[in-house]
C-alpha cells in the first residue's frame, strides 16, 4: 500500500467535550488534512429531539471526519446514523469509554462494557441504518471487569454483530470513586493489553488511545497498532499535528508554519463572526499554538483577554500575531523522512521501536 492510501485511522485525533468541535475541527484541518477528526460525543437525545443543525452541520474542510454518538437504545442509535449519513460524516463511532456519572446514568458510555449483547445490537441496528463504517470506542475495563478474558470477550462479541474498528483506551475506568479527569490519570497505562488484543485479533483494526503524547509515541505505537490516537496533547499543543502529513502518512508536501496555519482559519473566523459566533468561541481552540515558543504568552494573553469583548473581531488575532517574533511565526518544522516511516507502517516492521514506551506501558 502506497503511504498516500493509509487509512485515516493511521493518526486521529480523540473525541474530547467541550473542545472538538466544528470550530477546533477546522482548524486543526489547517495544521493536518490526513489526520481523522471526531466530534465531540454527541448523544442520541440532543440529534433525534434537539436542534440538529447546530449539533451535526460541519464543513467540507473537515473530512475525514467521524461523529461519535452516546446511546445505548438500538433504534434511537440507528436513527440516528442514518440522520448522520444524510450530513455527510465518513464514519459513526459508539461511545463506550466515557466515564462520566451523567453518561453512565444514561446507561452509555463506559458502563456498556458491562453489556456486551447490548452494544452488540447497538451496532447491528446502526449498520442496518447506514453504509458509513460503524466503529466502537472502549476502554480495557471497567471496576471489577477488568480481565483481559472479559475484555476480549467484549470485542468478540461486538466484533460478530459487524464491527470490525476497535478504538482502545489503554487504561481501565473507575465508574465509582474517581472522577473523569482522574479516570485519565489514575489507571495505568497498559498498552501490553491492547497490544494483546491486536494479536488475537489480527482480522480486526485496533487503534490505540491513551497516554500518546508526541507524533513519535504514535509511530512507536504503529509498529504493532493499526491506529493511534493522540488526545489532550493535540489540544494543548496543537502544532504537533503540522507534520503528521509527512511524518505518518508520507505526504511530501511541507508542513505549514505557525502564521500559514491561522492564515488558513482566518477565513473561517470571518464567515463564523459574521454568522454572529463570537470570536472567542473559534480562536480559544488555538491558544496552545504558540505552547513553548517565545511570544506564548503574548498569543494566549491577546486571545483570552480581548477575543471574548462584544464585537472582537480579526484586529485582536493580528494584534495578537504582532507580537510574535517572525522567527517564530516561519519557523517550518522538521520532518522524519516519511517515506521510510510510511513503509514501516504499511508493512508492519518494527522500525519504531519500543524505547519511548514507559515501562509500566510494557509491563
Amino acid at each position: 500500500m502506497p503511504a498516500s492510501s493509509l487509512p485515516p485511522h493511521t493518526l486521529s485525533v480523540a473525541p474530547m467535550m467541550d473542545w472538538t468541535d466544528r470550530h477546533c475541527r477546522a482548524f486543526h484541518r489547517t495544521l493536518s488534512r490526513r489526520t481523522l477528526l471526531y466530534t465531540e460525543m454527541i448523544t442520541t437525545g440532543a440529534i433525534l429531539h434537539g436542534d440538529r443543525d447546530r449539533h451535526l452541520a460541519f464543513g467540507e474542510a473537515e473530512h475525514p471526519v467521524t461523529l461519535q454518538l452516546g446511546g445505548s437504545d438500538a433504534s434511537a442509535l440507528a436513527e440516528c446514523a442514518r440522520i448522520a449519513t444524510g450530513y455527510g460524516y465518513d464514519e459513526i463511532n459508539l461511545n463506550c469509554g466515557c466515564p462520566s456519572d451523567r453518561v453512565s446514568s444514561g446507561s452509555f458510555g463506559a458502563c456498556l462494557m458491562a453489556s456486551p449483547d447490548v452494544v452488540a445490537r447497538a451496532v447491528e441496528a446502526m449498520r442496518g441504518a447506514t453504509t458509513l463504517p460503524v466503529t466502537v470506542k472502549h476502554r480495557i475495563g471497567i471496576d471489577d471487569l477488568d480481565s483481559y478474558e472479559h475484555l476480549s470477550g467484549f470485542v468478540r462479541t461486538v466484533a460478530a454483530a459487524g464491527c470490525d474498528t476497535f478504538i482502545v483506551h489503554a487504561r481501565k475506568a473507575w465508574l465509582s470513586g474517581l472522577s473523569p479527569r482522574e479516570n485519565r490519570e489514575i489507571p495505568p497505562l497498559r498498552y501490553d493489553v491492547v497490544r494483546q488484543l491486536k494479536s488475537d485479533f489480527p482480522g480486526l483494526t485496533v487503534v490505540l488511545n491513551g497516554g500518546l503524547q508526541t507524533l513519535d509515541a504514535a509511530g512507536d505505537a504503529l509498529a504493532w497498532a493499526d491506529g493511534a490516537m493522540i488526545g489532550r496533547a493535540a489540544y494543548g499543543s496543537p502544532y504537533l499535528l503540522a507534520t503528521a502529513d509527512q511524518d505518518i502518512f508520507g505526504e511530501d508536501t511541507p508542513p505549514p508554519t505557525r502564521r500559514e496555519a491561522v492564515e488558513a482559519f482566518l477565513p473561517f473566523v470571518a464567515a463564523e463572526l459574521e454568522a454572529g459566533q463570537p470570536l472567542n468561541r473559534m480562536m480559544r481552540h488555538t491558544l496552545g499554538l504558540f505552547a513553548g515558543q517565545p511570544g506564548a504568552r503574548h498569543w494566549k494573553r491577546t486571545i483570552s483577554e480581548q477575543g471574548h469583548r462584544p464585537g472582537a473581531g480579526l484586529e485582536v488575532v493580528h494584534n495578537a500575531l504582532a507580537g510574535l517574533p517572525d522567527s517564530v511565526l516561519d519557523a517550518r518544522p522538521i520532518t522524519a523522512q516519511p517515506t521510510a516511516r510510511a513503509d514501516q507502517v504499511t508493512q508492519g516492521t518494527t522500525g519504531w521501536s519500543e524505547r519511548q514506551l514507559a515501562p509500566e506501558q510494557l509491563s
